[in-house]
């Protein structure tokens, strides 16, 4: 295998990939996200991400800011639904200072008040911000739809009331119930003999003392179909068209993503994309997304278009919608298709940072990590009858939500 994986005693994994470069990436996943929250605390996991940057119990914010800017490095964080991730880019032979400033972030943050009262107005001009961006909102508002009343359709930034009532108090208690040491990887993609990352690792993550909470999350069930339309003051027509998919562990999985790609993935020659913007000239964006989680998936189609023109747009949509559904692909339409998707995973590991990150969630996940020839085995794989069942159960019109954000009258 092109990776090795060693755990610590208390459970937390050090991945590791080498390449011949000068600069590394690293990140440190822990295997909690907006999913995990309580009621009421929407948000929360979010906050706590925004907060490891405040303050720990050696450093102050502008030392933690500094430690690895000053040495020209790249540090920043992210949370989704089922992962808060902090990731950095260095020079080699900074690595150590990245390990000992995850370390000291993840394990020695000690929320202050006044940095949570700081953070907070940040945190609800974020909302805002997203508010004001429809392409960006509508997605949160169908996920909503699309599992109302779960914690898995709620908004990972939470909203203005959930944020406002948030507590350090509600932190700590959030990260004992969520953050299991057995549950993190921390990941690195550089230059070294891997040994040296295996000490390293031990000095700084070694003493973190074991915790061995277990997660309580239920499968969200998901909800209904139908058409939905919220006015919004805006000057064009956003829609989003989609369904409750396959988890990251479904046999159909690669299917789809590769029927996801063939209809609206990257690149201008999709379907949706020659349909809609090439021959029509109606929508600048047209996409769609499969996005996959541990026991859940969302398909979405996305476009936004002229107010005039967005009944035909979500007609073209669903037209090549059916012909998925009705009709399978030929021999050289499906050789293309794999050959493209195929061509464009190996371009994607150029990039060095996300591939660790999709190596840590893939160990988190399965305890393993396909390399390029398991995933291009899989790919070639599929057969035209499998995509036409997939096309059937995932595009089914009785099955579908559509949510449209439409200009105020």
């Amino acid at each position: 295998m092109d990776y090795q994986v060693h755990t610590l005693p208390n459970g937390i994994r050090i991945l590791f990939k080498h390449a011949p470069f000068t600069v590394t990436h690293c990140c440190f996943i822990v295997n909690a996200g907006s999913r995990d929250e309580l009621e009421g605390q929407e948000g929360l996991a979010h906050f706590i991400e925004h907060l490891l940057f405040k303050e720990t119990e050696r450093r102050n914010t502008n030392q933690i800011l500094n430690r690895l800017e000053l040495v020209g490095a790249d540090l920043n964080a992210y949370t989704t639904k089922e992962y808060t991730c902090i990731h950095a880019s260095l020079l080699n032979e900074h690595l150590e200072r990245a390990i000992d400033l995850f370390e000291d972030i993840l394990f020695h943050s000690t929320f202050p008040e006044e940095e949570l009262e700081k953070e907070r107005g940040v945190i609800l001009d974020e909302i805002a911000s997203y508010l004001d961006q429809p392409e960006e909102a509508i997605q949160d508002d169908f996920e909503e739809l699309l599992f109302k009343d779960e914690p898995f359709g709620k908004n990972i930034l939470g909203t203005t009331d959930t944020v406002a009532k948030m507590s350090s108090a509600d932190m700590r208690a959030f990260i004992a119930a969520n953050y299991s040491t057995s549950e993190m990887i921390f990941a690195v993609h550089g230059n070294y003999d891997f040994k040296k990352v295996v000490k390293l690792s031990e000095k700084y993550f070694g003493d973190v003392a074991a915790n061995t909470a277990t997660k309580k999350r239920i499968k969200p069930r998901g909800n209904g179909n139908g058409i939905h339309s919220i006015e919004k003051p805006i000057s064009q027509t956003h829609c989003i068209i989609g369904n409750q998919a396959y988890s990251s562990s479904h046999h159909h999985k690669t299917g789809l993503l590769l029927l996801n790609n063939l209809l609206g993935g990257m690149g201008m020659s999709s379907r949706l994309n020659l349909e809609i913007r090439e021959k029509y000239g109606i929508a600048y964006t047209i996409e769609s997304n499969y996005t996959t989680f541990t026991d859940t998936g969302i398909f979405s189609i996305y476009f936004g278009t002229d107010v005039e023109k967005a009944d035909k747009a979500a007609k073209l949509v669903h037209k090549e919608l059916k012909k998925l559904r009705d009709q399978k692909l030929g021999t050289l339409q499906l050789h293309q298709a794999k050959q493209k998707f195929i061509g464009q995973i190996a371009l994607a590991e150029e990039n060095r940072m996300s591939l660790i990150i999709s190596m840590a969630k893939s160990l988190l996940d399965f305890n393993h990590i396909d390399t390029l020839e398991d995933l291009f085995a899989k790919i070639n794989a599929v057969t035209a009858g499998q995509l036409l069942e997939i096309s059937n159960e995932i595009f089914d019109n009785d099955r579908m939500i559509t949510l449209k954000f439409e200009p105020k009258k």
